[in-house]
């Protein structure tokens, strides 16, 4: 006698299986497959309404249980939407300004080549789309001679009083600072002159 796949044996200690292949592997033939068990939707729907029925202000009550609901799951997604979205730009400006602050050397040579008079030539237009191409991408360049001193974004290495300023004044800059979306890279690196 031959155990049939789908019944559980006895005697062997508990062990069970159910064969859930489709096609039966004895006669070739496709199985008959179980119905889902549960009630549909639209079934759990109608037992709903027929525990309900002729009691119009329940029915009511359940629609605008229902309804309060599905508008609650609503605003849950689209405040996920919001937030995934915002956390995706955040990480993209982190890249975006990890990448420049590693160019900023570069930007350092090109403006050392330009006040040394050996920018010129092939490499001069190269250095103008290099320059161009990273203010496009958002890089902000700060510090002139002049600028009012402000510790947040400005490094002060030497200090002079006069009497020619009003304020704590920049009065040289020896390494421009830049900024990418309001964040500080770099600090510009400037003597400071306050007034006598």
């Amino acid at each position: 006698m031959t155990e049939q796949p789908n019944e559980p044996t006895e005697g062997t200690g508990g062990f069970s299986f159910q064969d859930k292949r489709r096609i039966d592997p004895d006669t070739g033939e496709v199985r008959e497959q179980p119905a889902a068990p549960g009630p549909a939707p639209a079934d759990e729907f109608d037992q709903i309404v027929e525990g309900l029925e002729g009691d119009f202000e329940a029915v009511d009550t359940k629609v605008a249980e229902l309804t309060a609901d599905l508008q609650r799951v609503h605003a849950e997604y689209a405040n996920y939407r919001k937030r995934v979205e915002r956390d995706r730009e955040t990480v993209k400006d982190l890249a975006v300004g990890a990448a420049l602050g590693d160019m900023l050397p570069v930007l350092d040579d090109i403006g050392r080549a330009r006040d040394h008079g050996d920018l010129e030539g092939a490499f001069k237009s190269v250095a103008e789309s290099f320059e161009s191409t990273i203010a496009r991408l958002g890089l902000e360049k700060y510090g002139v001679a002049g600028d009012e001193f402000d510790p947040t974004i400005h490094e002060a290495i030497s200090h002079a009083t006069s009497a020619e300023v009003t304020g704590p004044t920049c009065t040289q800059v020896f390494q421009p600072g830049y900024r990418y979306k309001g964040k500080v890279l770099r600090p510009a690196i400037v003597a400071v002159t306050d007034p006598e």
